[in-house]
């Protein structure tokens, strides 16, 4: 072999190397932001460190009043509870497997945590962490919602395809809601059911939103989503009678006008859209995707516009937002120090 051909032969390795290292840099990067957009109207302004280890986390729950942000960790089975106000965490609470869903509600003083891994939800004591009562759901509970008119909290039962309803107080069951297909998210609608309240769950395989009347347990309209596939997160704006919809296997948020029961609006979003949150101060969405891709909309006159999408972080599918501050937080695996961490952001001025 010559040097000239021994030569040829490095250069031709060195580059196969060099273009098998900028794969392996570029194309997750172009994989995990598909949609790019504008710049997000988003400045950091803290990062909190967060225990336990590098797993996963899931829904996050926030009492503004007492500034209590109560964060699901479910690779670790645990809630950690911090405070907002002085950026310290409160309390870890354990023993809850593989906790999905977290919600607090201040006027009861009391934190609920789905327990997906013994298909249970846990009631908890807002001031002390004790775990009060253990309720069983059915399989797979995921999100959590609170009728406040019946005080009862709903379980969205992924697997099962159901809701369990659960008395707020003692933790007791009141019922059972069969939804057809598997469910995705449930929140409660204070302005519909003609002034009563409703409830409304997506049905995530069928590509359909069910709407119940909780004091029967009755559903009374399945309502078509067009251009969704599997819908999963779901929040309102009551005042403006709309809900947003994500979903999270084609990218698409979509706008339901809770009024007329069309669809008013399509948004592109990042892949698989996971968490949604709203604030009603400012007519601002949050949109948080598993691909670490944040979308953030703002409503004008019932319409949404998006202001900004990009790469937030990795591991950045869950988004809660401060309607005092208009602070947002994102708890993430592994923060810009390697460990768990609360990215707080504040919108740019």
């Amino acid at each position: 072999m010559t040097t000239w051909t021994r030569t040829r032969l490095l250069i031709a390795a060195a580059a196969v190397t060099l273009l098998a290292a900028l794969a392996a840099v570029t194309l997750p990067a172009l994989l995990r932001t598909r949609h790019p957009g504008p710049a997000l109207p988003l400045r950091p302004v803290g990062e909190l460190a967060l225990p336990g280890d590098r797993s996963r986390f899931d829904y996050e729950s926030l009492d503004p009043g007492r500034g209590l942000l109560f964060i699901a960790h479910l690779g670790a089975s645990q809630v950690i509870e911090t405070d907002i106000r002085t950026s310290r965490v409160v309390r870890v609470i354990t023993g809850l497997a593989d906790v999905h869903g977290v919600l607090v509600v201040p006027a009861l003083h009391r934190v609920y945590a789905t327990a997906t891994g013994d298909n249970q939800m846990a009631t908890l004591d807002e001031d002390t962490g004790q775990i009060l009562h253990r309720t069983p759901t059915g399989d797979y509970p995921d999100g959590l919602a609170y009728d406040p008119a019946r005080h009862a909290i709903w379980t969205t039962n992924e697997a099962g395809g159901t809701e369990t309803v659960i008395d707020a107080a003692t933790g007791a069951v009141r019922g059972t809601v069969p939804l057809g297909g598997q469910a995705g998210n449930v929140v409660y609608d204070p302005s519909g059911g003609h002034g009563t309240g409703q409830m409304l769950a997506d049905v995530q395989t069928l590509n359909q939103l069910a709407v119940i009347n909780p004091a029967t347990l009755a559903i009374t309209r399945h309502v078509a989503l067009p251009g969704c596939d599997h819908d999963h997160g779901l929040t309102l704006d009551p005042p403006a009678r709309l809900a947003f919809i994500a979903c999270d296997d084609n990218a698409r948020l979509l706008t339901l006008d809770l009024t007329t029961w069309h669809i008013t609006g399509t948004s592109t979003v990042g892949d698989q859209p996971d968490v949604l949150a709203y604030d009603p101060a400012s007519n601002r969405l949050y949109v948080a995707a598993e691909s670490g891709d944040l979308t953030i909309l703002d409503n004008h006159n019932r319409h949404l516009s998006v202001t900004g999408r990009a790469h937030l972080a990795d591991g950045a599918h869950v988004v809660a937002v401060n309607p005092a501050t208009h602070d947002s937080y994102y708890p993430i695996p592994a923060g810009p120090g390697g460990h768990p961490a609360l990215l707080v952001y504040q919108p740019a001025p």
